[in-house]
């Protein structure tokens, strides 16, 4: 798995997920139960993961819809 979006922002993490699920990727939202462990403050990330042989076409699909700044580098 590669992470492609890191971000406290629950609205884009929805959408990028909405998008990638729409267009046929499986991303996976890690951390997101841990605002049970830090209150809901917002001071863990969450991490939205796609598969390693996903990643390109994600990134791809998310730079088209004007989320390319959001994007993390590849690790």
């Amino acid at each position: 798995m590669q992470e492609i979006i890191r971000a406290n922002d629950a609205v884009l993490l929805n959408y990028a997920e909405s998008l990638l699920r729409g267009a046929g990727f499986a991303p996976f939202l890690a951390d997101g139960h841990m605002s049970v462990l830090e209150g809901s403050i917002g001071a863990i990330p969450r991490r939205l993961l796609v598969p390693d042989d996903e990643a390109d076409g994600a990134r791809r699909l998310l730079r088209d819809a004007g989320l390319g700044d959001e994007l993390r580098d590849h690790g």
